[in-house]
């Protein structure tokens, strides 16, 4: 059975061949860009089996959706360009792929923060659904991080999913200013009640649970950044959207992230 590897991509010019290299064994590779404004879109025209379009970004589910409707086969490995699929897990897919007995499939993701694998901090329970037939499953309506949702039972992978999620942290730091924004614009349109005391227990909660109930303390002192660098996304995320809410009681209405309005992107049989 032929498959489709999917990458989504803005401005990923220091992951993007890395990532397709990873991913060269598959039939097709799609590239869904978001107008990237680095040379993103030079290095991924550079290799054969690469089809790339464009689409405006309304968010990762409803990226990931459209680019699953423009695959040319019924089988998709979706990553995001910080991702890399191991030799090992490409020798278990091209072997599932022979007599599949689901139609989803799920594996933990290997973290790596710069330069080493977070083993704890939460993140040693990180499993995605990222192998599915294109009516195997479907991301969530919902503008922040949206991972797909298989339709029925998704069976882990042996082999993990390669993830170097931060190798740089002024990079990283802009990545969470901007999730922060587009799960604020979830909060807000979910009418999702916050105010002061409500942004310090969840930004200290984040902290509290991820370093401690979740061994972060054991990663050693990245482990104590990585959990910092992850409250300080929570932090963003609750009090932008207090800010849009106190705003809107002066009269002034907030700037919220634009969101994917047709249906079809989000519904399918």
């Amino acid at each position: 059975m032929k498959i489709t590897g999917i990458i989504t991509t803005f401005n990923e010019e220091r992951n993007i061949v890395d990532c397709i290299k990873s991913l060269e064994w598959c039939d097709e590779v799609l590239v869904v860009d978001s107008f990237s404004t680095d040379k993103t879109v030079e290095l991924s025209t550079g290799f054969d089996n690469v089809r790339l379009i464009q689409r405006t970004y309304f968010g990762s589910a409803s990226q990931k959706n459209w680019a699953m409707d423009h695959a040319k086969h019924n089988w998709l490995l979706i990553l995001d360009a910080d991702e890399r699929c191991s030799t090992q897990m490409k020798e278990e897919i091209l072997d599932i792929l022979k007599k599949p007995d689901y139609m989803a499939y799920s594996m933990i993701r290997k973290t790596y923060f710069l330069g080493k694998v977070i083993k704890f901090s939460g993140w040693q329970h990180d499993i995605v659904t990222r192998l599915v037939r294109k009516n195997g499953g479907r991301c969530p309506n919902i503008r922040s991080h949206g991972g797909v949702l298989a339709y029925g039972e998704a069976p882990l992978l042996l082999n993990p999913l390669i993830h170097f999620m931060v190798d740089d942290l002024n990079h990283y730091f802009e990545r969470l200013k901007i999730q922060g924004y587009w799960g604020a614009g979830q909060f807000y349109i979910d009418k999702r009640k916050i105010n002061a005391f409500t942004i310090v227990t969840h930004t200290f909660w984040r902290f509290f649970r991820t370093y401690i109930f979740q061994l972060g303390f054991l990663d050693g002192g990245k482990g104590l950044v990585f959990c910092l660098a992850q409250s300080y996304g929570t932090f963003v995320k609750y009090s932008l959207c207090w800010y849009w809410r106190m705003n809107k009681l002066r009269g002034i209405e907030p700037v919220l992230p634009e969101f994917d309005k047709e249906i079809t992107n989000w519904y399918k049989n």
